[in-house]
């Protein structure tokens, strides 16, 4: 299990840094010139020269890019106005736009996005795995027929058109509902789930109908395989046959599927955040795209490809513990 993990770790490290070359080269190495976007459309020679040695735009592209890595690592140093500025550990430098420290900036929007995700998730994964479970169950029922429904309606959902229908409806002409916002739960638990409940029940909405038509197929699957009919003619009960073999097997393309979905909200729900005006990443990537603030766009991809690898790791970690097989494979 150690070396199994050992390896995945190296391979994600390799994968890393080659779409921290990629994404840097693509950036700063095609045509255009990031200092101009800090300069203004009103740019002499001399200011343009000041902000590339500012930024360490002066250097061969293959030296900035080693910079950029070292600053990650062992922080970075600037010359802003003739005076050594120190960037601390991570470094993925300044905002050509704000002038801030991108890690800085990216740490101030990661909560919004957390708690979006985590929430969401939750909603998400909870019911879109227990409407797949009863409707596999009750195969061929009303219920199995009002969850392929559920399905079929759900799937066809735009977060962006619900999202702005359920705003009217329930916060301003129902009054059913606050305002979604984002408020710091550590300043207010009851405000923070207030704020966020609708962006939850409509980002879920969208995510739990896919789960469950999922949850539903790999279900009854499993529940065709021989060894679940050997255990039905063992006597086995049917409770325990589903609980212990049935959901395990069902587990493995429903973890697969989680991973990368929460980790894909964890790097920016760009169009749920947008829709509810929640400054979280994805509304930072939006953002940065729109003002072309090169270092905020290649640190939330980075950020993103980091989760991204993450979550591979401990699919494939869960994996091993679900399934006996992949423990044996490891092991070979």
């Amino acid at each position: 299990m150690i070396g199994y993990l050992i390896r995945r770790l190296l391979a994600a490290v390799a994968i890393l840094a080659v779409i921290s070359a990629v994404t840097f080269f693509l950036f700063f190495a095609l045509p255009g010139d990031p200092g101009r976007v800090d300069c203004g459309r009103v740019c002499t020679p001399q200011q343009l020269a000041a902000i590339h040695h500012t930024l360490g735009l002066d250097h061969p592209i293959v030296v900035q890019y080693w910079n950029f890595i070292k600053g990650i690592f062992v922080g970075r140093d600037y010359t802003q106005a003739d005076q050594k500025v120190h960037c601390g550990v991570p470094c993925f430098g300044y905002s050509t736009v704000n002038h801030q420290p991108v890690w800085h900036t990216l740490i101030q929007r990661f909560p919004a996005t957390i708690s979006l995700a985590l929430g969401a998730a939750t909603i998400f994964l909870i019911v879109g795995v227990g409407f797949g479970v009863v409707s596999a169950l009750r195969s061929q029922t009303w219920l199995d027929r009002l969850g392929i429904g559920f399905t079929v309606f759900g799937s066809s959902l735009q977060i962006f058109v619900v999202g702005p229908i359920l705003i009217q409806l329930l916060v301003r002409d129902w009054h059913v509902m606050p305002p979604p916002q984002y408020v710091p739960i550590t300043r207010d638990p009851v405000g923070w789930f207030k704020g966020l409940l609708l962006p939850w029940l409509v980002l879920a909405m969208v995510f739990m109908a896919f789960y469950a038509r999922l949850t539903r197929a790999q279900m009854l699957e499993t529940m065709g395989e021989d060894f679940i009919r050997a255990g039905r003619a063992r006597g086995v009960s049917s409770r325990l046959l589903h609980f212990k073999h049935t959901g395990r097997a069902t587990l493995s393309p429903i973890i697969t599927v989680f991973g990368l979905d929460l980790a894909g909200l964890l790097s920016g729900a760009i169009i749920t955040e947008s829709t509810f005006n929640i400054q979280g990443l994805g509304r930072l990537a939006l953002t940065s795209v729109q003002q072309s603030d090169l270092s905020i766009m290649m640190a939330t991809v980075l950020m993103g490809a980091v989760l991204i690898l993450i979550a591979n790791v401990i699919v494939d970690l869960v994996y091993s513990v679900i399934d006996p097989r992949v423990r044996a494979s490891q092991l070979t």
